[in-house]
C-alpha cells in the first residue's frame, strides 16, 4: 500500500515521505480498512514533531479517517466486512494511521458511517465532533443553559455550536473577523463577538443581563485563563480541549475559588470505554436528528501529504484539511 509515513521528529518537508510499505497484518479484534479520505489534525504536526515519543521503526500520521472495512480479524463479525465507517485515534500510541491506503484499528475505533454522508464528511467525524460533543456534555444537559464556546470557526468550535443548539443552549461565541462572523452564523451561534473590535467580557455580561455563561468550551485557557472567572456564574464550568502555548500561571486562585468554578481538561484519545460509547451514541443521535455543516478548506491527494500538514500548521486555513486517499 501506499502511505505518508516519517521516521524521525521534525518539519513536515524534512521528514515526511510517501511511498509502498506493507500492508498491516490483522490479529485478533481488529478490522483492515481501506481509507478514501484522512483528516489531518493540529495533532498530527505536533506528533511529527515529537509530542509523543515514535512506537515503532516508522509512524504513518493521521487519527481521523473514512471507508470500508476490507478485513476482520478473530472475534469479530463477518457481517462488518463492507461496511461504511468513520475512524478515529488510528495514530495514537499506535504505528499505521490513516494517511495510507489501509489503516488498521480495534474493532471500536471504527464505527458505522451513515449512508447520507460521504467519506469525505466522515473523515470530519473523529476526534474534532468527539471532541466537541464530550466538552459540551460530559458534566449533564446543557438544555436553558448559556454557553460561550471561543474562536466559532475553529474546526470544533464550529461543530460545538451545533451541538449546542441541537441539545437547546444559548449560544455564544467570539471570532476574530467577518469572515469568521458568517460561519459562526451558519453554525447556528446566538450571538457573535469580535474580540479584535470588542471587549469580550463586557459584551457576555452585557448579552447574559450581567449573570454570565454557565459553562465555557475553551481552545486557548492560557491566553483566556485571566476571563473565564469574570464570565462564569457561581458553579460555572470551564472545559479546555486545547492550548496554543504553555500557559503561565498563576492562577486567579481566589476569584476562582469564590465561585465555585470548575476547570476541567479533556482529551478524547484517553476517555474510558464507557464515556466513549456515550460520546458515539450522542453523535448518532445528533447525525439522525440534524443536517450537520462540514467545513472542508482543502482537499490534497495523499502525495501532498507535507502541504497538508503545512497548511494546518500555519493555523490560517478555516475548516477540515483533508487526504484523498483515491489518487
Amino acid at each position: 500500500m501506499f502511505a505518508g509515513f516519517y521516521s524521525k521528529f521534525g518539519s513536515a518537508e524534512e521528514v515526511l515521505q510517501v511511498e509502498e510499505i506493507a500492508i498491516p497484518q490483522l490479529t485478533k479484534g481488529q478490522v483492515l480498512i481501506r481509507l478514501f479520505k484522512s483528516g489531518v489534525n493540529p495533532s498530527d504536526y505536533k506528533m511529527r514533531r515529537g509530542s509523543r515519543p515514535l512506537v515503532a521503526s516508522f509512524q504513518v500520521p493521521g487519527s481521523d479517517g473514512a471507508g470500508i472495512i476490507e478485513e476482520v480479524g478473530e472475534g469479530v463479525s463477518k457481517d462488518r466486512i463492507g461496511q461504511r465507517v468513520w475512524v478515529f485515534n488510528a495514530a495514537y500510541h499506535r504505528q499505521y494511521g490513516t494517511s495510507a491506503q489501509f489503516t488498521l484499528v480495534e474493532d471500536w475505533m471504527a464505527q458505522e458511517l451513515p449512508d447520507n454522508l460521504s467519506y469525505a464528511q466522515g473523515a470530519c467525524l473523529g476526534i474534532p465532533v468527539m471532541t466537541a460533543y464530550r466538552c459540551l456534555f460530559s458534566d449533564g444537559p446543557i438544555h436553558g443553559k448559556t454557553i460561550y464556546i471561543v474562536g466559532g470557526a475553529g474546526v470544533v468550535a464550529h461543530y460545538a455550536i451545533q451541538l449546542a443548539k441541537w441539545g437547546g443552549a444559548k449560544v455564544i461565541t467570539s471570532v476574530s473577523s467577518e469572515e469568521k462572523a458568517i460561519i459562526a452564523k451558519a453554525a447556528g451561534a446566538d450571538e457573535i463577538i469580535n474580540y479584535r473590535q470588542n471587549n469580550v467580557v463586557d459584551q457576555i455580561m452585557q448579552i447574559t443581563n450581567q449573570l454570565g455563561v454557565d459553562r465555557i468550551i475553551e481552545v486557548d485557557f492560557g491566553a483566556n485563563m485571566q476571563t473565564c472567572h469574570q464570565i462564569l456564574k457561581v458553579g460555572g464550568i470551564s472545559v479546555m480541549y486545547a492550548y496554543v502555548n504553555q500557559p503561565d500561571l498563576p492562577l486567579p486562585i481566589m476569584n476562582l475559588m469564590t465561585k465555585n468554578i470548575t476547570l476541567k481538561f479533556t482529551l478524547v484519545y484517553s476517555i474510558s470505554s464507557q464515556e466513549r460509547e456515550e460520546v458515539f451514541q450522542g453523535i448518532r443521535l445528533w447525525l439522525s436528528q440534524t443536517n450537520p455543516i462540514f467545513n472542508i478548506a482543502q482537499q490534497f491527494p495523499l502525495s501532498d501529504i507535507v502541504l497538508a500538514h503545512e497548511l494546518v500548521e500555519t493555523g490560517k486555513k478555516i475548516g477540515h484539511v483533508l487526504l484523498d486517499i483515491t489518487h
